[in-house]
């Protein structure tokens, strides 16, 4: 079966083919970024006005780097939620259209869920069950994977998510859009121990996150304190490394609650490099096996959506005629195929 994967949710426009013979065949995607750094954040309109011009150039162009006519694809798979409501929207309507035109199944794909699954793109994927840390600028969250659409949320963040604390503490500190991988880079340049910040919810149990004080933690540390360049990249690198010893430290409690011996990192925020060597340590010392998606599945793409699609295609799952988008929803009102899964939408 081949399906052709859309992704709108966001600021990311992309196209991508997914065969489940010969795996990935095209992978393409149009990043917005530019456009809205002038405005320091997603303008939402702006985003979806872009998906229109954007999205029908980048299909054609996944197909034909996946040397395919149209009427070889066999069914289309989308980003049906959550996100920004008008960007769905655009996806929703595209994929709905080129089904009917080409006469074929379509089925509408949870963001999270293409994550969470986007590491089985590649040779080395894990087997069900496994441990999966999804850390990104909208969702922060550890769930056991059970299997396809059996997901059990035992961690999430009660405020921001990490990646959002990245972006909010990059601005101000005075970096560009998007925040998060410039306040990454440049803590590789910072120094530890000039300042010292905390580590949200580790002094009580549990597997939930907290980062939006983190930001508030920053204002308070440099409050009076002119920051040079080397200041900058020694708060930079004391954040980050606060985020990723609250990351870690709740890893580890997962891996003992749950007894799994596999985590997958994904999101994001999973490209981080500190982030990926601390898991990575953890996972030697504690015979714990660590997968990360390849760093341009850890963003938002279509690749992931298509094969997503495809697992639960080949399930026998479709949706009919409608056209279906949803800005929130839960994960876990997710069922494996075949069951009621779809009542949130």
């Amino acid at each position: 079966m081949k399906v052709l994967g859309i992704e709108t949710s966001c600021d990311e426009t992309a196209a991508a083919v997914y065969d489940g013979e010969r795996g990935l065949l095209s992978h393409c995607l149009y990043s917005q970024a530019q456009m809205h750094a002038e405005y320091g954040g997603v303008v939402p309109e702006l985003a979806s006005r872009d998906h229109v011009r954007k999205l029908l150039p980048l299909v054609e162009r996944a197909l034909c780097e996946a040397a395919l006519e149209p009427e070889q694809i066999d069914a289309v798979a989308y980003t049906a939620g959550p996100g920004l409501a008008g960007a769905l929207l655009v996806g929703a309507s595209v994929a709905r259209s080129l089904a009917f035109a080409w006469d074929c199944p379509v089925v509408g794909v949870h963001h999270l869920e293409g994550h969470l699954l986007a590491p089985l793109l590649d040779a080395d994927a894990p087997d069900f069950p496994f441990l999966a840390l999804l850390v990104s600028g909208g969702h922060t969250l550890i769930a056991q994977v059970r299997g396809l659409g059996d997901y059990e949320i035992i961690g999430t963040s009660l405020d921001d998510a990490a990646g959002e604390a990245f972006d909010k503490t990059a601005k101000l500190l005075g970096l560009p859009y998007p925040g998060g991988p410039a306040l990454a880079q440049l803590a590789r340049q910072g120094r530890a121990g000039r300042f010292r910040l905390p580590r949200p919810m580790l002094d009580r149990p549990g597997l939930d996150f907290s980062f939006s004080g983190l930001k508030t933690a920053v204002v308070v540390a440099t409050r009076g304190v002119e920051l040079d360049a080397q200041g900058r990249a020694d708060v930079a690198c004391e954040f980050q490394q606060a985020v990723v010893d609250t990351l870690l430290a709740k890893c580890v409690r997962a891996i003992a609650q749950t007894g799994l011996s596999t985590l997958v990192v994904a999101g994001g925020v999973g490209a981080n490099r500190a982030l990926r060597q601390a898991l990575t340590t953890l996972g030697e010392r504690r015979g714990v096996r660590v997968l990360y998606p390849r760093p341009e599945f850890c963003t938002d793409n279509a690749a992931m959506i298509a094969y997503a699609g495809y697992r639960r295609l080949i399930e026998g799952e479709q949706d009919g005629l409608q056209i279906r988008a949803a800005a929130r929803w839960p994960l876990d009102t997710l069922r494996p195929p075949g069951k009621m899964c779809r009542a949130a939408v």
